[in-house]
C-alpha cells in the first residue's frame, strides 16, 4: 500500500474535499444531501480543529473527516457529529480506519466525550467501519427523512470515549 498520513485539512484541499464529498453523495448511501455545498458553507458549519485528511505521498487528498457541533447548549460541548468520505479509488486501504483514529485522538484531546454519526443500513462498509473503530449502534430512526422518492431509515452510532469523562 502506498504511504497514506493524516493532516489537517486546508483551504488548498477544498476542491479535491468537496469533489470525493460528492462522489460520496453520488453513490447514494452517504447522505441525504444530494448536492456538496460550497466550500464558505462546508467552512462554516465545520468545527475548524477536527477537519483532518489523509493524503498519498504525493500530497494528493483520499479522504476527510470533519465534526459539527450537535447543539449550541454548553452541556453539549462535548459531543460532536462527524462525517467520513473516501476517495472510491482509495476505498479498502484502511483511509477511513486512519481518518476515524486520528478524529478520536484530536477530539479526545480537547475533552470531547462523545463522537456520533447517522448512517444509512444499506451503508454496510462504513457500519462496519465504525464498529472497527469503536463506535456502537444505539439505534434506528425509521423513515425519518426521504431521498431520491423513497423513506430512508438512519442508524444512529456513538463513540463513547473511555479517556474523558
Amino acid at each position: 500500500m502506498q504511504e497514506v498520513r493524516v493532516r489537517a485539512m486546508r483551504p488548498a484541499d477544498a476542491d479535491r474535499v468537496l469533489a470525493i464529498y460528492q462522489q460520496g453523495l453520488d453513490g447514494g448511501e452517504a447522505s441525504f444531501e444530494t448536492v456538496a455545498p460550497s466550500w464558505s458553507a462546508f467552512d462554516t458549519g465545520r468545527l475548524p480543529r477536527h477537519r483532518l485528511v489523509a493524503a498519498d505521498a504525493d500530497d494528493r487528498v483520499l479522504g476527510w473527516v470533519a465534526v459539527s457541533p450537535t447543539s449550541t447548549r454548553a452541556v453539549y460541548a462535548g459531543v460532536v457529529e462527524h462525517s467520513v468520505y473516501v476517495d472510491p479509488a482509495a476505498r479498502g486501504r484502511g483511509v477511513g480506519r486512519l481518518l476515524l483514529d486520528a478524529l478520536i485522538a484530536s477530539t479526545e484531546a480537547v475533552g470531547v466525550w462523545t463522537i456520533q454519526s447517522g448512517i444509512f443500513p444499506e451503508n454496510t462498509a462504513s457500519l462496519a467501519l465504525h464498529e472497527r473503530a469503536g463506535f456502537r449502534v444505539i439505534g434506528t430512526r425509521e423513515r425519518v427523512g426521504r431521498h431520491h422518492g423513497r423513506w430512508r431509515d438512519v442508524v444512529l452510532l456513538e463513540r463513547r470515549s473511555p479517556a474523558v469523562g
